[in-house]
């Protein structure tokens, strides 16, 4: 399990403020301090003037890790470029990875990804986007690559380039939980399978709904524009929310966690987010222990049977 970083620095979606930061150094820490050493993020990670805020604290917090070096040194850090319209040539990307570092106070990243495709839009600029992506390796900036919305179709182009270039493809993103777990999900962790891509689990508790911790009826929705999805979601969903409880409460868990437990059950790398110490400990209880056979395969059921399922990225490709 790795740590996402997409509310570090978003105030519309998930309400960030900068009095946050101090007790995000202590989720930092805790983390590290249990042995999660990988944090995803992404340059375009933060609302407005705080657009990339979440590669600033992660730096910072790196640096002002308490602890030894030994652990501070093998802390690894994967950021998305976004596709703006403006990256239209292979340098535009291996600038953006440049500014990615400078924010971060590294000198190599673990892994850069494309945070999407382009491909449906502008394919020209999928190609520059992609030969930027392998230029980055080839310069060492990176140690790894990865993509992130990418369908099977789509992934199995840019394996082909780079593998014509001599450059590993080490991961895929995909918005995948128990609430994200259609074709295009099972789809690509089928390819990743057979080409031997690490397949990493954005948004795990589906934006929180599958927490337990919200209800129509009882008024407990989230602000914002999470709170406007739930509303319309939650009634279809009760019965795999309601088993997620159950299963919980067997195991002596809590939903989030048998959530994010699902995730590793099916052989993907989970990177939940925290805002504070309470989620952060709260998704720490996710490991060391698994789901049998029998539960994921219950769990697989009730959430075939729901007629709707997550809101999907509208970036994601085929």
């Amino acid at each position: 399990m790795g740590l996402g970083t997409w509310s570090w620095g978003n105030r519309f979606l998930w309400g960030y403020d900068e009095t946050m930061d101090a007790e995000l150094q202590e989720v930092f820490n805790l983390v590290v301090r249990n042995g999660i050493n990988v944090f995803d993020t992404a340059d375009s990670y933060g609302t407005g003037r705080l657009n990339g805020k979440s590669e600033l604290l992660l730096g910072q917090f790196i640096r002002d890790y308490p602890g030894s070096d030994r652990v501070r040194d093998n802390i690894h850090i994967a950021t998305k470029f976004a596709a703006y319209p403006w990256r239209v040539l292979p340098g535009n990307v291996v600038s953006a990875c440049k500014g990615s570092l400078r924010r971060l106070g590294l000198q190599q990243l673990s892994v850069g990804q494309l945070h999407w495709s382009t491909a449906n839009y502008q394919p020209l600029q999928e190609l520059a986007l992609q030969a930027g992506l392998a230029d980055c390796y080839e310069q060492g900036l990176v140690r790894a690559v990865g993509v992130s919305n990418y369908g099977p179709k789509q992934l199995e182009k840019i394996y082909a380039y780079l593998d014509k270039r001599g450059v590993p493809l080490a991961s895929a993103q995909i918005q995948f939980s128990l609430l994200s777990w259609g074709t295009a999900q099972q789809d690509l962790k089928s390819l990743c399978d057979d080409l031997g891509i690490t397949v990493i689990a954005y948004s795990p508790l589906a934006l929180g709904i599958l927490t337990g911790k919200y209800s129509v009826e009882e008024g407990r929705l989230p602000p914002g524009p999470r709170g406007t999805l739930f509303k319309q979601l939650l009634p279809e969903v009760a019965p795999l929310v309601e088993l997620v409880g159950e299963v919980a409460r067997e195991w002596g868990k809590t939903p989030s966690q048998v959530a994010i437990n699902w995730c590793i059950a099916k052989g993907t790398v989970p990177i939940p987010g925290a805002k504070d110490l309470a989620q952060a400990k709260e998704n720490l209880g996710s490991l060391g222990w698994r789901l049998s056979e029998g539960e994921v395969a219950e769990l697989d059921a009730t959430a075939a049977s729901l007629k709707k399922s997550m809101v999907q990225n509208i970036f994601q490709t085929q």
